[in-house]
């Protein structure tokens, strides 16, 4: 704060010798330093206020950042969720028109099967699916999976 050396320091006490007394002295000397230590607690107690109220302004900058960033967030969180109950409706939508098309027609009478082409063959009969039959030939009533070429099942 002050640049004052030794000597300086020397010179001062010097004057203050002569200046005040031997006698006051002591009692002079010990009030200036009580008056000293006085303007240090104050000049640390203003800087800790200062840095308290820095702080203070720091946080409450803080704050209205996360509260900013907080309603960002929640109105993207809103837009997405109008956003999918719309589409969710329009699904809806979509799929109650096909079911009341579907139910539209549903309610015309079927067609009569068309005649077979003369010459067309019939198709062979199929064999029995009696509980008897199943159980005399194993595995017949399981359909056949296809196989990689290379890999027969057996």
């Amino acid at each position: 704060m002050f640049d004052i050396g030794l000597s300086e320091i020397v010179v001062i006490g010097v004057v203050a010798l002569i200046v005040i007394g031997p006698e006051r002295l002591p009692k002079t000397a010990r009030m200036l330093g009580h008056l000293f230590g006085r303007l240090q607690r104050y000049v640390n107690e203003v800087k800790a206020d200062i840095s308290r109220e820095m702080e203070l302004d720091e946080l409450r900058r803080l704050k209205g950042d996360v509260e900013s960033a907080a309603r960002d967030i929640e109105q993207s969180v809103a837009t997405a969720q109008a956003d999918l109950n719309a589409g969710a409706r329009s699904v809806e939508q979509q799929l109650s028109s096909v079911a009341s098309a579907a139910s539209d027609t549903s309610s015309v009478p079927p067609a009569e099967p068309l005649a077979e082409p003369p010459g067309a063959q019939t198709p062979p009969a199929q064999a029995p699916t009696t509980p008897a039959h199943r159980a005399a030939t194993p595995g017949a009533d399981l359909p056949r999976q296809p196989s990689l070429p290379g890999f027969d099942r057996q």
